[in-house]
């Protein structure tokens, strides 16, 4: 079970000018994120919406129109409702205007819960105040600036419907997050929505499967370079990519286990496909399940304790299911002659994988026990599910419009939508911390 491997190690990175538009960026980033802030004591921890309530209703809300800033305002509508959680009242029936002093007594009649009001402040950068009011106690729950320079509109934007939807519910939102994918055989990321997408000059043979660390520190892919199959990992803070396992044969990578040290890997070096473990600390490794059959897909739960595979001792592609140590494997997948690409939601409660139906690949989720299977498309091929960090969302890949896109939608299958242009082939979605 402990056989040790060695892989090389090796180094590339961004080309001086992409390094240095990056790196403006994350700094730029931090500040954004980082001055002047307020956020004004809690009126307890009031939750308006319980997110885990299977009977739960839309929350009614009104983002009104923000002054000097009405573009940050449809985004900031445009994230919440996009979660199902929100009905965020149309302009047209808003008595109060964005400009007046609020009111509780304009929103009662409408059924509005919350009403946030923002103003753009004149000045060098970007500044916007935002105040949010409770309509029942007429409180102010959420005041706070943000400030920063003009071309992070969007992310500003996402940073308040954050805030936002954490007054609402209690819990954080994504709007911030980030998904990586693979476009024109390089590494890209993108915001959570599709826009602001941008290239890390990772590039060079195939590319495939980039995963995130848990803590977002590190991108895992492999990569096809020289006639290798090898895999790689990419230091976020340097942007610098290292060769973890060069074992020969076809190496495929898997994810992270939570200490952001280890991984999951699938190895043919041996003349059949075994799944293993490596550790990017000293470049060593061991195999994890060793058997006669083909055995791929390696993905770890969030807490570490087992591991999903895909394998065909049965006949056919189905997943299995094992213990951390490779012990107790399980069939979990007992419908369709074709399983494949099994994905762990943040808190382990679902697996999100593929099944083939009519010559068609169809994204589906069950639970670890076998149990709740659920069809959540029916459109074109769809593959390479990856949950969002709250577990609600899910990011795949589509070919119902043509060429090969990445496409959003809720955990229940409701909201599908393409986030990358028609006509651009982008592949390989995998949603960040």
């Amino acid at each position: 079970m402990k056989e040790q491997q060695n892989g090389l190690n090796s180094s590339n990175g961004l080309n001086g000018s992409n390094r240095c538009l990056l790196h403006c960026c994350v700094i730029a980033l931090i500040l954004l994120f980082t001055l002047h802030s307020s956020l004004l004591p809690s009126h307890a921890e009031k939750v308006y919406i319980d997110v885990t309530s299977p009977g739960m209703k839309k929350l009614p809300v009104a983002v009104q129109n923000f002054m000097g800033g009405k573009e940050i305002s449809d985004i900031v509508k445009d994230n919440l409702n996009f979660t199902g959680l929100f009905d965020c009242i149309d302009d047209a029936a808003q008595i109060e205007r964005p400009d007046q002093q609020f009111n509780p007594n304009s929103w009662k009649g409408l059924g509005v819960e919350l009403v946030v009001k923002g103003r753009v402040v004149a000045g060098k950068g970007l500044t916007v105040v935002v105040s949010a009011y409770d309509v029942s106690s007429a409180a102010e729950v959420l005041r706070k600036e943000y400030s920063g320079s003009a071309d992070l509109l969007r992310p500003l934007a996402h940073s308040i419907a954050n805030d936002i939807y954490k007054t609402l519910t209690g819990q954080q939102g994504i709007f911030r997050t980030k998904i990586a994918f693979i476009k024109n055989s390089e590494i890209y990321l993108m915001d959570w929505d599709g826009h602001r997408a941008y290239g890390l000059g990772i590039t060079g043979g195939i590319l495939l499967s980039p995963r995130w660390s848990s803590d977002g520190t590190k991108l895992l892919y492999s990569a096809e370079r020289n006639r290798s199959w090898d895999i790689y990992a990419l230091d976020m803070s340097t942007m610098k990519e290292k060769n973890i396992v060069r074992l020969g044969g076809l190496n495929m990578s898997g994810n992270f286990f939570p200490n952001n040290r280890e991984f999951v890997f699938s190895s043919s070096k041996d003349g059949k496909s075994n799944i293993h473990i490596g550790d990017i600390s000293n470049m060593k490794g061991w195999k994890l399940i060793s058997s006669p059959w083909i055995d791929v897909s390696p993905s770890v739960s969030p807490d570490g304790n087992h591991v999903l595979f895909v394998s065909n001792r049965s006949g056919s592609p189905q997943i299995y299911i094992s213990n951390k140590d490779g012990n107790g494997v399980r069939r979990l997948t007992f419908e369709s002659s074709y399983n494949t690409s099994p994905a762990w939601s943040p808190k382990g409660d679902r697996i999100a994988f593929v099944k083939m139906i009519g010559g068609k690949n169809q994204i589906f989720i069950i639970k670890p026990d076998g149990n709740g299977l659920t069809q959540l498309t029916d459109r074109g091929n769809n593959e390479e599910p990856s949950f969002s960090p709250d577990g609600r969302h899910i990011t795949f890949t589509s070919d119902r419009d043509g060429a090969k896109g990445i496409y959003l939608m809720r955990v229940t299958g409701e909201d599908q939508k393409r986030i990358t242009p028609k006509g651009i082939k982008a592949t390989g979605p995998n949603w960040s911390p």
